[in-house]
């Protein structure tokens, strides 16, 4: 998957969580996991962005790590609304296997960075 790839699905999996939780009636408590929930998704997208204006090797490398840690908070948010039982259907879990694929993807470009560093 190349850089251009990688943005384009960064940014739909931002995309999808924005209308996902579009599409369901909160109260105080998903307010405040729908709020962290977006912010991480959101941030995926944005530093891995960032990462590829890098200045350097080790800058990029840093910034990977920024963005596998987003990645990775987001499914953690996922993970938390559908086991807390507040949402269960086929969209969360759909949004689940595209963070947990995005973390996949993150650790294995981090490795190979600093590897090849």
């Amino acid at each position: 998957m190349d850089s251009k790839q990688l943005k384009d699905r960064t940014k739909k999996f931002a995309l999808d969580i924005i209308s996902f939780l579009r599409s369901i009636k909160q109260d105080r408590i998903t307010q405040v996991l729908f709020n962290q929930l977006l912010r991480s998704a959101t941030s995926v997208a944005a530093n891995y962005r960032a990462a590829c204006k890098a200045k350097s090797k080790p800058d990029f490398i840093n910034k990977i790590g920024i963005f596998l840690e987003e990645a990775d908070e987001s499914l953690f948010w996922l993970e938390l609304i559908n086991e807390s039982g507040i949402l269960k259907n086929d969209n969360i879990k759909i949004l689940m296997s595209e963070a947990n694929e995005l973390t996949a993807i993150f650790s294995s470009i981090r490795k190979t960075s600093r590897e090849n560093g």
